[in-house]
């Protein structure tokens, strides 16, 4: 029987063979067919697809890919909100089941809408000492000092603990949410697009605030977005997510600077540049295609439908990740060399 690895050498947040599907109802035909006693196709949604990966303390790790593509379920795993279908999810170790108080307590999700994820009809005050009295880590009557400081540090004025969550702004119900989160003094947490619903001016003062946090607190993120600036400034290495799958993952500088996979390469070419006049014209090029159907993946790789550079092998073997220099790259054509990316 295998012994645990060490507290110092195993990651904090493991995610070892996660999978998550969704049933849904099955169209009439594949109810007949089951009447009958034929099997019709698989009618599930396919969220998330065999993903592992790991999360050090104190790292900060950047998922990303575009809508839908099953990065805000896997956040959801790792938090202990939903359980996944097949593998496991590991925080120092410990299996995180959805529900069991004691581990989720040591991760904590910070939603994309503040206004949403907040009681309208409960003052801020109340929301943030309502968890942390439960869990004991404040007496009640230390509650409201305990309430101030945490609003301090996430820079809002202690004295908003008597507001209503309608009576902030949305960068400002944001940082209440952070510091709801941080009240638990959580080990991890788990950020979903938490600056996609805000103005780009307050994008950066939540980016820095997320930037401050880290080194005051050495906080460990698993930070969710698909914004890929947002990401190169805040995380140390970032995980590319396509139709439920890690396509490339690697430390930020290695990715931005020489993508592997033909995804990310889209991607980065996707990001809107400034176009100087009478200089280079950067601009940006617009990923194309759709993605397929997740009720309905491609055999071979799940990218070979918008891929310019696939082949037969890409349409008939699904590609596993495999280390390409220092970077993890599921592709066939990709390289290890100077330049990265796929092979012509």
């Amino acid at each position: 029987m295998s012994r645990p690895a060490p507290a110092a050498t195993r990651p904090l947040v493991e995610l070892a063979g996660v999978s998550k599907r969704f049933a849904t109802p099955a169209p009439l035909a594949a109810r007949l067919l089951a009447a009958i006693g034929r099997a019709g196709a698989d009618h599930a949604l396919h969220a998330v697809e065999a993903v592992s990966l790991t999360v050090a303390r104190g790292e900060a790790l950047g998922l990303v890919g575009e809508s839908g593509c099953g990065k805000s379920t896997l956040g959801r795993i790792a938090a202990g909100i939903a359980t996944p279908s097949r593998g496991r999810a590991l925080v120092d170790g410990s299996p995180v089941r959805a529900g069991e108080r004691k581990l989720t307590t040591r991760v904590q999700m910070i939603f994309q809408d503040p206004y949403a994820s907040l009681d309208p009809r409960m003052r801020v005050g109340d929301a943030l000492a309502e968890g942390p009295v439960a869990h004991g880590l404040t007496r009640a009557r230390e509650a409201r000092a305990y309430v101030a400081a945490w609003l301090a540090r996430v820079g809002l004025d202690p004295a908003f603990a008597d507001r209503f969550p309608h009576q902030f702004s949305g960068g400002q119900r944001q940082r209440v949410a952070i510091a709801r989160a941080l009240a638990m003094r959580p080990d991890i947490l788990v950020c979903d697009e938490p600056v996609a619903s805000l103005d780009v001016s307050i994008q950066a003062q939540i980016v820095n605030l997320f930037l401050a946090l880290r080194r005051e607190l050495d906080l460990t993120l698993l930070f969710i977005s698909h914004d890929l600036g947002v990401v190169r400034h805040l995380c140390d290495r970032v995980a590319i997510m396509y139709l439920g799958r890690i396509v490339e993952i690697g430390p930020v500088a290695e990715i931005y600077a020489a993508p592997r996979h033909p995804y990310t390469r889209a991607l980065l070419a996707s990001v809107p540049r400034l176009v100087i006049k009478d200089g280079p014209r950067a601009g940006f090029q617009p990923i194309r295609g759709e993605l397929p159907s997740p009720f309905e993946r491609p055999p071979g790789c799940p990218y070979e439908t918008r891929c310019p550079l696939a082949v037969a092998r890409c349409r008939a073997e699904r590609p596993a990740l495999r280390p390409i220099g220092p970077v993890l790259a599921a592709c066939h054509l990709a390289e290890g060399g100077p330049g990265g990316g796929p092979a012509p």
